[in-house]
């Protein structure tokens, strides 16, 4: 029985799904270290994670069995991508299975922010009545600036908008503006003319650092600023002294540089204390339907990429599936043949010649290629001897190779 090991609390509907693809599911709730990692991952052809399990170079190279891994979150820069490309190891997330809940959580903060509730709920935790409004502003008719024009950017667009709001953007890619939201051409533009900063930005290496003492002190006095995108993003001590000076009217982060393994253990960080930020543990996307849905998708793309060779979306894969369920134009293939290399010219007719040379008809194939890597799905209507299978395991460009069934 293949095996699975999914760290972080994925969700139940994530586990049944995979035990009922008859996979022996080894469940935990923390994350694991690099060492813990390579030793729980022993005979393992599944891995699922969230944000915190760091999966790098040494756990791919100590991890010959492992086929797939999940990603039961947005972003992937938490996986050794190249290197699991060269292990032949396919990587899958769920892009847009949480945005909803990440963009209801920005416009909560938002309005929280702007009305300045934290304030107000603390004073009467204290048993102090403060009735002002005072600094307490509406939403309608202020600008929000969102950095970062994503699946999460673009739709707090337009709820933002329908709260009565200006939205400006900015993103280094080209992206449509929804709505009346205007693209602006500089961070230093957006940071002008916002009330609200929003971060949507991924977790690439260069939007470390993205937000420092110089960007803040650029935001307009009195303005808020919403990170719900990477820790690693925010200097966090210019951010600190940017609301601690008063220059900035509050701040709302739930990501953080360092973060607790697991729920419980202790946290420290720069912002605790002041009044007028709203920290939160990670849990943007944390919603109940949020993990339901990527507990779904994410176990289903697993399933799919063991039990047929199906990429379709995969983040380091080409995208390729082939139909063996007898519709129109569906293989007729008693076995199937999966087949990773490096892309080079000549790799499939390789292929093809060593499996026709030996009797073997193909029914059914489908190839993608991807920068360096190529994918081949081959459909046979008899089995492949040893001898073929094994002068393809042994050609130069080959990665991996499986037979499926």
């Amino acid at each position: 029985m293949p095996k699975a090991l999914l760290l972080e609390n994925i969700h139940p509907v994530g586990v049944q799904l995979l035990e009922r693809a008859g996979l022996e599911v080894e469940t935990r709730n923390a994350a694991l270290d690099e060492d813990e990692l390579i030793d729980a991952l022993a005979g393992s052809v599944l891995l699922g994670i969230r944000s915190k399990t760091q999966v790098t170079k040494k756990v791919l190279a100590a991890s010959p069995d492992l086929l797939a891994i999940g990603a039961y979150c947005i972003g992937t820069n938490q996986i050794a991508l190249q290197a699991a490309s060269r292990q032949g190891v396919a990587v899958f997330n769920a892009p847009y299975s949480n945005t909803r809940s990440v963009v209801e959580m920005a416009v909560a903060e938002i309005i929280a922010l702007t009305r300045r509730l934290t304030e107000r709920d603390r004073s009467l935790h204290d048993g102090v009545w403060r009735k002002s409004a005072t600094g307490s502003h509406e939403v309608r008719g202020r600008t929000l600036g969102i950095v970062g024009y994503g699946n999460i950017g673009s739709q707090l667009s337009v709820l933002a908008e329908s709260l009565g709001m200006t939205v400006v953007f900015y993103d280094i890619e080209e992206k449509l503006a929804l709505g009346n939201a205007r693209r602006l051409e500089s961070l230093d533009e957006l940071l002008e003319v916002s009330d609200v900063v929003t971060v949507h930005v991924d977790g690439r290496a260069a939007n470390t650092d993205l937000f420092g003492a110089d960007e803040f002190a650029a935001m307009r006095p009195g303005a808020v600023f919403i990170n719900l995108s990477r820790g690693h993003v925010v200097d966090i001590e210019a951010l600190r002294d940017a609301v601690a000076d008063g220059h900035l009217g509050g701040a709302a982060v739930d990501v953080f540089p360092t973060e607790p393994k697991a729920t419980g253990d202790p946290f420290t960080a720069e912002l605790r204390g002041l009044p007028t930020v709203i920290l939160t543990p990670h849990v943007g996307g944390s919603t109940e339907e949020a993990q339901e849905s990527i507990g779904r998708f994410v176990s289903g793309k697993l399933r799919d990429y063991l039990l047929t060779g199906a990429s379709s979306m995969s983040v380091n894969l080409p995208g390729l599936s082939l139909d063996a369920g007898g519709g129109p134009g569906a293989s007729k293939g008693d076995h199937r043949v999966a087949h990773i290399h490096r892309n080079t010219p000549g790799v499939l007719a390789a292929i093809n010649q060593a499996l026709a040379g030996r009797g073997v008809n193909i029914v059914g194939q489908v190839l993608g290629t991807r920068g360096d890597l190529g994918y081949v799905l081959t459909d046979v209507g008899s089995p492949a001897d040893a001898e073929g299978l094994g002068y393809l395991a042994g050609l130069d460009e080959t990665i991996r190779l499986r037979v499926l069934y």
